[in-house]
């Protein structure tokens, strides 16, 4: 059986409440992921302090969840080509990916 699935439709303010949470979304991951690499895993190796990785990180799996499900969201409502689409998500996983993103990608929306 086919299932008839409704095309996204959006609000002009729908548009823009998820634009600005791809732009809040990008920068607190950005922030967490360097925070995670930078300060809370050094304090893990070298000052045997693990605690911090553990509420750091954390906080950055809930920060890029969050980041996803914008992308994902932003692809259906603003028509993202696939390389947009995979320069984003490529992003969340490499430092400063999401800041690239975001003046690269989500500023021109």
């Amino acid at each position: 059986m086919e299932k008839n699935i409704a095309p996204v439709t959006t609000t002009a303010k729908g548009a823009r409440f998820l634009k600005s949470q791809l732009h809040l979304s990008a920068l607190l991951e950005g922030i967490s992921f360097l925070v995670l690499l930078g300060i809370a895993m050094p304090l893990k190796y070298w000052a045997d302090m693990p605690a911090m990785v553990k509420y750091v990180g954390w906080a950055h799996g809930v920060l890029f969840v969050w980041y996803v499900v914008c992308v994902i969201l932003a692809r259906e409502i603003f028509s993202l080509s696939l390389k947009q689409t995979a320069i984003a998500l490529a992003g969340s996983v490499l430092p400063f990916g999401t800041f690239y993103a975001d003046k690269h990608i989500f500023k021109k929306l």
